[in-house]
C-alpha cells in the first residue's frame, strides 16, 4: 500500500471515531480524486472506525450520542464513494439483502438507523422502511424485495406484540420460510425473540451486526 493512500485510509478511520463528518466528506472526495478505489475506502477506513466505535459502545467507553456521530460520519463518507462507484459502473458486492423497520406504532427510528448505517458499512444491502411500519407493508415489502434477513425493532414495550404479528404474518403469506428475523430494541429481550420465535436478538446496533453475520452462516 503506498504511503498517500495509506495517510487516507488513516484519515477517514479517525473522522468516524473522531465523530467529524465534514472531515469524513472531504477525505473521501481527495480519495476518490486521486484515483484509488472507493471500496477500499469504505471497508478499509470507515469500516474499521465504526468497528472501533462499536467496540467502545459494548465497553461502555461511549454512549449513544456518540455512536450517532459515528454513524452520521460515516454516512457522510460513503455516499462520496457510493456515487463514485455508480459513475464507474461497478457493483459493491453485498453479503445479502436486509430489511429493517420500526413496527407499527412505534415512531422512534434512531437505534434502528444507527443498526441500518452500521449493515450497510458491514456490505449489506439495506432497505430501511423507517419508523410505524404497518404489518401488511413488511409482508409486501418482503416479497418484492426479498431479503435474507429481516430486522423488527421497536422501543415502547406496548409495541412488542406487534414484533409476534409480523412473524405471524409472515408465517400465514407463506415468505417466513427462507428468512432469519432479528429483533431488536431497548424492551425486547433474548427470551422475548425466543419466545415469538424469532431468530435473533441484537442487544446494541454492534450486536446486531454480528448477529447478522451469524445469521447468514
Amino acid at each position: 500500500m503506498n504511503e498517500q493512500k495509506a495517510d487516507l485510509l488513516n484519515k477517514l478511520y479517525s473522522s468516524v471515531i473522531n465523530l467529524d463528518p465534514d472531515m469524513a466528506e472531504k477525505v473521501a472526495t481527495e480519495f476518490v480524486k486521486n484515483g484509488l478505489n472507493p471500496l477500499d475506502g469504505i471497508e478499509e477506513g470507515i469500516t474499521k472506525g465504526l468497528e472501533e466505535m462499536g467496540g467502545k459502545f459494548n465497553k461502555g467507553e461511549c454512549f449513544l450520542p456518540e455512536l450517532i456521530m459515528a454513524a452520521e460520519a460515516a454516512q457522510k463518507g460513503i455516499k462520496v464513494f457510493e456515487a463514485k462507484i455508480k459513475q464507474q459502473g461497478e457493483k459493491r458486492k453485498t453479503k445479502g439483502r436486509v430489511i429493517i423497520g420500526t413496527v407499527a406504532g412505534d415512531i422512534h427510528s434512531i437505534g434502528k438507523n444507527i443498526v441500518a448505517t452500521m449493515l450497510g458499512v458491514n456490505g449489506f444491502e439495506v432497505m430501511d422502511l423507517g419508523a410505524d411500519v404497518p404489518t401488511e407493508t413488511f409482508v409486501n415489502k418482503i416479497k418484492e424485495f426479498k431479503p435474507k434477513i429481516l430486522g423488527l425493532s421497536s422501543l415502547l414495550t406496548t409495541t412488542m406484540p406487534v414484533q409476534k404479528e409480523v412473524i405471524e404474518a409472515l408465517i400465514d403469506n407463506d415468505v417466513h420460510d427462507n428468512l432469519k428475523i432479528l429483533v431488536g430494541g431497548a424492551p425486547v429481550t433474548e427470551e422475548w425473540a425466543k419466545e415469538i420465535g424469532a431468530d435473533a436478538y441484537g442487544a446494541d446496533a454492534s450486536d446486531a451486526v454480528i448477529k447478522t453475520n451469524e445469521l447468514l452462516k
